[in-house]
């Protein structure tokens, strides 16, 4: 019952945060489904210190998939929306199952093959790209099944939402400080309201649709960024590009980044051409 599944465990992940018993459910699950396709050979997930290696089909199987199963857990408790976001990448038959793993897993971006979220709000809802533009599909309980719903989603050039957590504002480098200034100011010729939810999928769901920007910049605490490279940053900015919108770290395109690691952190911007171009010129 709810009374098993709701609240935190007495564990930390390898980020060093609290786990949720939600987020081992739904690790769990994932690492489940997955494994058992018969063409996942390694997975990889934010729950996991380790990529997983699917022994079974290790030697031919052709797809890496990297996931967060449960972004934003800390809203349990409080209703508030939570999502899973997933990128899937391929992998080169490995016969004598000998290569590393993490070499199949440590890929840039732009190499993926797929990426999408699910988003669990007032509806749950799937959206993902393979490359060709971003549908979207939400579930219809009453048949089990994901629905097309927004067949080819375009971001907006423009909006006037920003989402980023002002209570850290103080500590942000100067020039993301002077954007926000110049977004509540009205020099950018509108004006901008301030949302933000605290779970990476929900607020990048509003801005897809929307339009605007959502803003992780490096604060005191986390000078590289705090969000994950490969199972964060990098499916969100493969959807907002697919969408006609940007994804940056403030010094380049999220998608061109190499990874060195598996939980490698970064800072992110992603949002409607006009907010991040302007973004850019402060830095």
């Amino acid at each position: 019952g709810l009374l098993d599944v709701l609240g935190a465990t007495d564990q930390s992940n390898v980020q060093g945060e609290t786990v949720q018993k939600l987020d081992v459910l739904a690790n769990r699950a994932l690492l489940h489904c997955l494994g058992s396709r018969g063409n996942v050979a390694i997975m990889a997930s934010e729950e996991n210190a380790e990529p997983v290696v699917v022994e079974r089909d290790r030697a031919q199987g052709r797809y890496v998939v990297v996931f967060d199963p449960l972004d934003g857990s800390s809203n349990i408790d409080v209703n508030v929306s939570v999502g899973t976001i997933f990128s899937v990448l391929r992998r080169e038959p490995d016969p004598e199952m000998c290569r590393p793993p993490l070499s199949d897993v440590l890929q840039p971006g732009f190499k993926q093959l797929a990426a999408g979220y699910v988003v669990y709000g007032s509806s749950t809802m799937l959206v993902y790209t393979t490359g060709n533009g971003v549908s979207g599909f939400t579930l219809d309980p009453s048949i089990g099944a994901f629905i097309i719903s927004h067949p080819r989603i375009v971001m907006p050039p423009a909006g006037n939402v920003y989402s980023v957590n002002e209570a850290n504002a103080g500590t942000f480098p100067e020039g993301y400080q002077r954007y926000l200034t110049h977004l509540r100011s009205g020099q950018a010729g509108r004006t901008y309201s301030s949302r933000y939810i605290g779970s990476l999928v929900a607020d990048f769901h509003r801005t897809l649709l929307k339009g605007g920007v959502f803003l992780y910049p490096p604060t005191r605490q986390h000078p590289e960024g705090k969000l994950r490279l490969l199972y964060e940053a990098n499916p969100i900015a493969f959807i907002a590009e697919q969408a006609g919108g940007l994804a940056t770290n403030g010094k380049g395109r999220i998608l061109d980044i190499v990874p060195e690691n598996l939980h490698q952190r970064t800072s992110l911007i992603v949002g409607s051409r006009t907010e991040v171009e302007t973004l850019l010129t402060f830095l």
